[in-house]
């Protein structure tokens, strides 16, 4: 009775946690546009890119949930073989289990062999486990300061970027409040500029994540090639000496590999020709963009409405965006102190060696699978600390920002156009129309077929296409 008793308990909380766990099929979602049909699931952590126009797009504006609560236990614990933090210690975690294998066999076979000299070396071999409860309050403050400190950077790295996204706006609000004043085209090449500066950073914080993989594979008329080499300064062994040589000048930087992009793709099309080919040879990509914009800015004839108060708030957003390079740089040039980090490692690894010891005694053979199990726990937390670290390199989801930021300014581009087009339709921009004249406008221009979607699509069209721009005629 009783076991049938608990069975329906279990029974009910695996439904019911399943029903409320992050299953990626519960993400698929019933869109207006496909007759009732639902979307394919969106998995974590996953990015889906299509390409209209010219323009790519995401699946950023669908709301996931990437947040786990207490009732998502289960779905945490069958998602554990896949766990990315499980697969970058796997290797230390199977050497302190073998290790601790050993340890528990040698054990045994001594203890419960007939020589007494063996039994005596086999009682030998425990140690009290007064040592190991004295060192778990040391090293746990390690791995919290540690795993604190590079926190910290990940969200300082985050509140960078949300300054980005908000000076890219405000760049972009300010240019439309004056754009008869700025003009079209000069509007145009400083939007393209802006959308384009988050790419660029990523890629200057990122090395290698715009690269095709199969860059030989690209037609030769859209092939770019980047001119600076993908290279890593391989610090981590400064200061060790081996045969005289430190084993930083033995092996300064990774293989020298050629990055190849596709100039149709984001955000080498926002640019013509002379631009495209002056960015591959430029090294600090960002920084050149922010150059550009400003010398666009400081060409803006004065007029009644545009003085030197509104280019000095332009050039004000530009100098922040120029600041956050420099910020993003410092925390992605910046490590945690060489000695910390090696000292931290040292005593987490001489503690979990050194707990089948106290341990075997009173677990036996039980001793590997409980020493693996704390050694997952701190090794974990030691990595976790590494990984957000740099948050540029994956923690910080940057092609979502980024996109954000090219839609915010691309779309306002497309909205202007709207406006334009309404307002020449209804001759709001007519000196002397009264307001019956405009009425009867307004009535005449609503009967007549909607185009301006189609007038839409050609001008972003135009916009995003390097060939539309006259090669003979640089912007720059």
């Amino acid at each position: 009775m009783w076991i049938l008793y608990f069975l329906s308990i279990a029974a009910f909380v695996v439904r019911q946690t399943s029903a409320f766990s992050p299953s990626p099929t519960r993400l698929a979602f019933r869109s207006p546009h496909t007759s009732g049909k639902a979307v394919p699931p969106i998995l974590p952590n996953e990015v889906f890119t299509s390409v209209s126009n010219g323009l790519s797009s995401t699946y950023d504006d669908i709301p996931v949930n990437n947040r786990h609560a207490a009732s998502d236990w289960l779905y945490n614990v069958r998602s554990f073989p896949q766990s990315k933090v499980l697969r970058e210690i796997r290797n230390p975690l199977f050497c302190v289990a073998g290790w601790s294998f050993a340890v528990s066999l040698i054990q045994r076979i001594f203890s419960t062999s007939s020589s007494a000299p063996l039994r005596i070396l086999g009682e030998s071999i425990c140690i009290p486990t007064a040592a190991h409860s004295f060192l778990v309050s040391s090293l746990g403050l390690l791995l919290v300061f540690r795993t604190n400190s590079a926190y910290q950077r990940f969200y300082e790295g985050r509140k960078i970027w949300e300054n980005i996204l908000s000076v890219s706006r405000n760049f972009s609000r300010i240019t439309r409040l004056y754009a008869k004043e700025v003009g079209m085209d000069r509007k145009v090449r400083m939007m393209n500029l802006v959308a384009a500066y988050p790419y660029l950073l990523r890629h200057h914080i990122r090395h290698g994540c715009l690269c095709e993989e199969a860059g030989e594979r690209i037609p030769e008329e859209h092939r770019l090639l980047l001119e600076d080499p993908l290279k890593t300064l391989e610090t981590r062994f400064e200061g060790d000496k081996i045969d005289g040589l430190t084993r930083s000048n033995a092996s300064p930087s990774l293989p020298r590999d050629k990055c190849y992009v596709d100039k149709r793709k984001l955000p080498w099309n926002l640019f013509d020709y002379f631009s495209t080919q002056r960015l591959a040879r430029t090294q600090n990509r960002p920084l050149w963009a922010c150059d550009r914009i400003g010398r666009e800015i400081m060409a803006i004839p004065y007029g009644p409405n545009f003085s030197s108060r509104e280019r000095l708030v332009m050039l004000t957003a530009v100098d922040k965006l120029t600041n956050a390079i420099g910020e993003c740089e410092r925390i992605h040039q910046t490590a945690v102190p060489l000695n910390y980090a090696r000292h931290s490692l040292r005593s987490l690894t001489l503690f979990l060696f050194t707990l089948p010891f106290a341990l075997v005694k009173d677990m036996g053979f039980l001793t590997a699978p409980v020493t693996a199990g704390i050694a997952w726990l701190m090794f974990g937390v030691y990595q976790i600390g590494y990984s957000i670290e740099d948050p540029f390199q994956g923690s910080l989801r940057l092609s979502n920002l980024c996109d954000a930021i090219r839609k915010d300014v691309v779309g306002s581009i497309a909205e202007d156009m709207e406006d334009s087009y309404s307002s020449n339709q209804l001759g709001l921009w007519d000196e002397g129309v009264d307001e019956v004249t405009l009425a009867e406008r307004a009535e005449d221009f609503l009967k007549t077929p909607m185009i301006i979607p189609t007038l839409l699509d050609q001008g972003i069209s135009n916009l995003t296409s390097s060939a539309s721009v006259d090669a003979s005629k640089p912007p720059y």
